[in-house]
Parts: structure tokens; C-alpha cells; sequence
């Protein structure tokens, strides 16, 4: 074959192969898109969806939803007068509350007012079976009542419970879907044409990760119909920012290596090509230790972790097809002027520019031990801060700004002192109702408890604690009726708090050393090497505790936030590990790279920081980003995740990566790669690269 044969061979199946993978990928659209824009409709946020699958709350909650009249939800209509309430409030709330009841069928019929012994509050507690477990009933029901309830000449009226409470919560969740979406959006494409100065090339990474996200969304559903994977709010956002976060961060790798490459190949497909084989691995490595990570999270007990892990993977999957396909075959077909104004012409130089990176590499490889020593040093300080981590986060803290169900919540706590204002929930078998009803009251710390509903065999009972919700005292309470009612379960909201802290104790215990594990087993696999993946998993596991560190010295002083989420510390740490260990395989992989290609140890790090060191920051800064748009939502769970999250990355990015790392990689030498083969015999010589130093992708 002649080479202008060979030549038009090449050139064809550069342009075939490209328009081929377009074409399936809008076939595949066009099959999913039915399924994607179903997500929603199978996306809940009740409460058996983010409470441990094995719980006696949970065991309650599933009950009370097959009682007569289903699910209870119940409310409590609060008016209040800081300086009394008067015959005219009085009949105002009166009428307000028969209202009501005229409009709605609640339990028991019209609910009689509670007066506090200062004079200044009225409780009414609404009980009602007519949204059953329909969230939208729920909130239609909430929604009337709070329209009738209304305070008149400077009373206040608040409508709060548990019913309420969950609304308040879902509405929040129900925000995140186009917010989220659109926020991350924005804050990648800044970040992008930032980064790359073109004025086209940040929107082909965008698009495709606007893409990928819409399968994702497709794949969740089917996730859903064929396995019953629980999808709620937060999961989804997370799905959604991961592939965003994580499918920008490979984009970015795959773009650098592929402008670097169009210097040394003249066709576009053939550059492509060489920089699919020499970051590829490196990229499926980075999306298999996240997927990973993700998928021990199948090993929890709380129903919201566990149905996180299957979508987050479901995200960075459909990120990293998207990526290593659709990304290449759309830069391939534009060509080299994607790049414009800064096109990288065949057979050029790379402008030679002084590198932060270079200079960062330079003073770790002049004194490394010093270097590890003082960052070693730095992180276990700032680890130090998680002793100051607030305590449990109470229901009425875990709003940013305050919603009328927490105000009627505080309300009552000031005014009624010393009194339970919501019910312990006992759900107990029929034929001993009584004999459970009376091992309730005869309870210490109980003020009072009646039988509710009965069906399919089981009897509720609603008991009041004297001490308000949440407190050491109700808390007592709820441990000593689960210690005397063998066979009954106990539930109710503070019951909840109290099994997702045990079960998230529980969760942290079995998940974390999953994930690291299954971390370092990938990780061993792609360097060939034992000390290299520990160095790496010791430097997250480092980084991890920072952070934490860091949100104990900022979530109460400086943000306000009083109380610290029970899940922060697992899921924190997942995230954090198998998306911080990304950096350090783009990092090791390439110093491998130059290692097998004849470099001496040093120059090997050292040329690693310098060629990946702006890919890294660039990558680190837009997964950092993109986790930080949690901290403008409204839920303290969500802003302490995202805070946590973006805080570590950025710590891995510019700290672990720039500098331990590659210190710890001069120190050691070829013992860095025991006990592979470039640890025992100089490596082969290679032929001589000429690798771009990348100030930014």
C-alpha cells in the first residue's frame, strides 16, 4: 500500500469514526430522554428515605403508613402575644381552628386549645389521615392550614409539627433540582473560559457535561424501576454535581494532553488518539476509585447514604463515557481552531513561560524532608479544629434561614418549659395494647400516653415526654421505653435523630475501611506499586481530617451553624477520598510515565508537577467550585458537606498534590514505586519527550 493510500485511509476513518460515535450518542438520547424526564417523578424526600432501613423509627414510619387513614400528619397551630393573649386573640383562634376543622377531617374532631401558664401562647394540635403518605397532599393540607391561621393586629400565628416540618424540608430539597442545576452551570462556565481563554473551546466541555447529566438522569430512573434504588433531593444534586465536578476535571485532562499531542501529530484524530492512550488510564483509574468509593456505600444502613452511592456512581460513569467519547469525537470534528486564539500548531515549540508550578516543585525537591515534615505538621493542626465540631444537629437547627415550622417549634419550647410538645410514636401488637399502654405510662419522665389507631395487627400510642423534643431528657425517655417494650417499636421524630446518629456510628465504622480498601487495591493496580497508593490514601485521609478541622473552627464561631450533621464525617470522607485521589493518579501516572521513558527519579516528580501541575489546580478549582454551590442552599447538611468537601479539595490541590506528594516522591526515590520494577533496575531509555509546560489547560 502506498503512503497517499495510507494517508487517505487514515484521513477517512478520521472523520468516519467521530461523525460514528455522534450518532450513537444522539440515538442514545433519544432513548433515554423518555426515562430522564421521569426522574422526577419517582424522587421523594419522606422520611423512611433518609432514616436507617433497620430502625425501630423506620419500622414505626412504614407501619403507621398501613394504619386506617394511612399516614398521620400531624401539626401544631401555635398564637402567641409577647405580652399576653387577650379575649379577642383568644376567639380569633377559636374561629380559626373551627375553620379548619370544618374544611379538613382531622382525628378526633376539633382539637382543643392549650394555654401556657404565662398567658402568652395557645397550642392547637392538628392531627389529620387525609394526605396519607402523599407528599403533595401533605403540603396542600399544610399549605391551607397556614392560610386560614393568620395573626391579626400583632399576633402571631405559626403553624409547625411534624407534618409541617416536612414540608418545609421538601421544599427545600424541591429547590435544589433547577438552583443546583443552573448555579453549577454558571460557576463551571466562568471557571472554564478562565482557564482556557477561548471564546468557544469552555463550551464543548459544558455542553457535554450538560449531556452527560441528562443520561445520568435517565440511568437513575432505571436504577429506580429495576432495583428500587431510593432517589431523593439530596442524592440527585450530588449525582448532578459529580458529573459536572468530576466530568469538567477529565475534560480538562484529556484537552491538555490533546493540545500537547497536535503539536507532535499533524491530524487531529491521530493527536486524539495519543492522548487517549497516555491519559486514558489515568482517567479510568480516577472514575473506577471514585465509583468505588461510592459503591461502599451499599454497605450502610441509612437508606439516604445507601441510595447515594449507586447514583453518584451512576453520575461519574456517565461523566467518564461521555469524556473519553463524546468530548473527543466533537474536538476532533471542530479541529484545531476549537483552540482560538491559541491554536497549537503542528511541529511548534510551547512557549517556555516561567511556571508557578515549577518554581512549587523546585523548593520541594531542594529540601523535601522539610517540606513533608511542615505540611504533615500544618494538617495535623488543623485536624485538631474537629474537636470543636458542634454536637448533634437538632431538627429545628438544620435550616439555614428558619422556616415557620421551626418558629412555632422554638415557640413552644419557650412557653410550655418542662413540657414534650410532639409524640413519642409506640406502635405495639394489638392483643397487648393495654398491658404496652400501661408499661407507658408507669415509665419515669412520661406525662402522658393514649392509644391511637389499630389495623393489620399493630396498635399506635402517642406519648408525651415532660422534657421539651430533643432534649438529654425526652432522649432518656425514648432509650428507657425501647429497653421495657420488648417486641414494640418506638419512633417519632426525636427518635429518628437519635437512630441516625447510632446507625451513621455504625455506617462510618464498616463503609470507611471499604472504601479504603477498594481505594488502594485500584490504585495498586494501576502504578504497579505498594508504597506509592499508601502515600496516596495517607495524604486524603490527612486531608480529610483538616477539613473537618477546619469546619469546627468555622461552622459555629463564624457561620452560626449549631449543630454538626451526623453524616458529615462519612460521607465527607468518601468524597474526599475517592475524589481526592483523582489528583494523585494524574499526578504518579505521569511521573510513571517519565520514569519508563528514562528519567531519573527526581526529574521524574518534578516533571509531573510541572506538566499536569496546571490541569491539577484547574481540575481542583472547578470540582472545589462546584461542590462549594451546596453551601448556598438551605439546608445546614448540605452547606456543611459542601463546605467540607470544597475546603478539601482545595487542600489536596495546592498543598497534598503540589507539594507532600511530590516531596515524598523525591525522598523516597525509585523506593516509591516498590515493589515494582522500576523500584529494583534503572529504567528502560526511551526516546525523549518534550513535554508542555502547562500553566493551565
Amino acid at each position: 500500500m502506498r503512503a497517499g493510500e495510507t494517508t487517505t485511509m487514515r484521513t477517512g476513518r478520521g472523520r468516519a469514526v467521530p461523525w460514528a460515535v455522534l450518532g450513537l450518542w444522539i440515538a442514545a438520547l433519544v432513548l433515554v430522554g423518555p426515562l430522564a424526564a421521569k426522574l422526577g417523578s419517582v424522587q421523594h424526600d419522606k422520611v423512611t428515605d433518609y432514616l436507617p432501613a433497620s430502625a425501630d423509627s423506620t419500622q414505626v414510619a412504614r407501619i403507621e403508613e398501613k394504619l386506617p387513614g394511612g399516614e398521620t400528619t400531624e401539626l401544631v397551630l401555635v398564637y402567641h402575644r409577647d405580652g399576653g393573649l387577650g379575649a379577642a386573640d383568644r376567639e380569633t383562634a377559636a374561629r380559626q381552628v373551627a375553620e379548619i376543622t370544618r374544611r379538613h377531617k382531622l382525628i378526633g374532631g376539633a382539637p382543643q386549645g392549650i394555654p401556657s401558664k404565662d398567658g402568652t401562647t395557645l397550642m392547637y394540635p392538628v392531627a389529620s389521615n387525609e394526605p396519607g403518605a402523599n407528599e403533595a397532599r401533605r403540603d396542600e393540607l399544610v399549605t391551607d392550614v397556614r392560610e386560614i391561621a393568620r395573626g391579626e393586629g400583632g399576633l402571631s400565628v405559626d403553624v409547625g409539627g411534624t407534618g409541617a416540618l416536612a414540608t418545609d424540608s421538601g421544599a427545600v430539597y424541591d429547590s435544589l433540582g433547577g438552583p443546583l442545576l443552573y448555579t453549577t452551570v454558571a460557576v463551571v462556565a466562568v471557571l472554564l473560559i478562565l482557564i482556557y481563554r477561548s471564546p468557544v473551546l469552555w463550551l464543548v466541555p459544558l455542553v457535554v457535561a450538560g449531556i452527560a447529566d441528562y443520561l445520568s438522569m435517565g440511568a437513575a430512573y432505571g436504577l429506580n424501576q429495576v432495583f428500587g434504588t431510593t432517589v431523593s433531593g439530596q442524592s440527585s444534586g450530588v449525582m448532578t454535581i459529580l458529573v459536572f465536578g468530576a466530568g469538567t476535571d477529565y475534560a480538562l485532562l484529556i484537552v491538555s494532553r490533546y493540545r500537547e499531542e497536535l503539536r507532535r501529530f499533524e491530524r487531529p484524530y491521530e493527536a486524539m488518539l495519543a492522548a487517549l492512550r497516555g491519559c486514558g488510564p489515568a482517567v479510568l483509574a480516577s472514575s473506577g476509585t471514585v465509583a468505588a468509593g461510592l459503591l461502599c456505600l451499599l454497605a450502610a444502613d441509612l437508606n439516604s447514604s445507601r441510595g447515594m452511592g449507586p447514583l453518584g456512581t451512576v453520575g461519574v460513569l456517565c461523566a467518564l463515557i461521555a469524556m473519553m467519547t463524546l468530548l473527543p469525537a466533537i474536538l476532533v470534528l471542530v479541529g484545531r481552531r476549537v483552540f482560538w486564539p491559541l491554536v497549537p500548531a503542528f511541529g511548534s515549540t510551547p512557549k517556555q513561560r516561567r511556571s508557578l508550578f515549577a518554581a512549587m516543585g523546585g523548593s520541594a525537591g531542594r529540601r523535601p524532608l522539610t517540606v513533608l515534615a511542615s505540611g504533615a505538621v500544618l494538617l495535623g493542626a488543623l485536624a485538631l479544629g474537629s474537636l470543636n465540631l458542634p454536637g448533634p444537629l437538632k431538627q429545628e437547627d438544620s435550616f439555614v434561614t428558619k422556616p415557620e415550622s421551626v418558629v412555632a417549634m422554638e415557640t413552644v419550647a419557650k412557653s410550655y418549659p418542662g413540657q414534650g410538645s410532639q409524640p413519642i410514636d409506640v406502635i405495639t401488637p394489638q392483643g397487648r395494647a393495654d398491658e404496652t399502654l400501661a408499661a407507658v405510662r408507669s415509665t419515669p419522665g412520661v406525662a402522658g400516653a393514649e392509644k391511637g389507631r389499630t389495623g393489620d395487627g399493630w396498635t399506635e400510642i402517642s406519648v408525651f415526654a415532660r422534657s421539651a423534643p430533643q432534649s438529654a431528657g425526652e432522649t432518656a425517655v425514648i432509650k428507657a421505653l425501647r429497653d421495657r417494650l420488648k417486641g414494640s417499636y418506638v419512633g417519632g421524630d426525636s427518635a429518628q435523630q437519635i437512630d441516625l446518629e447510632d446507625t451513621n456510628a455504625r455506617d462510618t465504622k464498616i463503609v470507611v475501611p471499604l472504601v479504603l480498601v477498594s481505594v488502594l487495591l485500584i490504585l495498586i493496580v494501576l502504578l504497579r506499586s505498594l508504597v506509592a497508593p499508601l502515600l496516596l490514601v495517607v495524604a486524603v485521609v490527612a486531608v480529610w481530617g483538616a477539613s473537618l478541622g477546619i469546619g469546627g473552627l468555622l461552622f459555629e464561631p463564624v457561620l452560626g451553624l449549631k449543630g454538626t450533621d451526623p453524616g458529615l464525617g462519612l460521607l465527607s470522607f468518601v468524597f474526599l477520598v475517592a475524589l481526592g485521589v483523582d489528583y494523585g493518579i494524574f499526578l504518579l501516572h505521569r511521573m510513571r510515565e517519565e520514569s519508563l521513558a528514562g528519567a531519573e527519579p527526581a526529574t521524574a516528580a518534578l516533571t509531573a508537577l510541572r506538566t499536569t501541575g496546571g490541569v491539577i489546580a484547574s481540575a481542583g478549582l472547578v470540582l472545589a467550585a462546584t461542590f462549594a454551590v451546596l453551601t448556598n442552599m438551605g439546608l445546614v447538611q448540605l452547606v456543611q458537606l459542601g463546605f467540607v468537601i470544597a475546603v478539601g479539595v482545595l487542600l489536596d490541590t495546592f498543598l497534598v498534590r503540589t507539594y507532600l506528594v511530590t516531596s515524598a516522591s523525591v525522598a523516597l526515590r525509585r523506593k516509591v514505586w516498590w515493589p515494582g520494577a522500576l523500584s529494583r533496575e534503572p529504567a528502560p531509555t526511551g526516546p525523549p519527550r518534550q513535554p508542555e509546560t502547562v500553566g493551565a489547560p
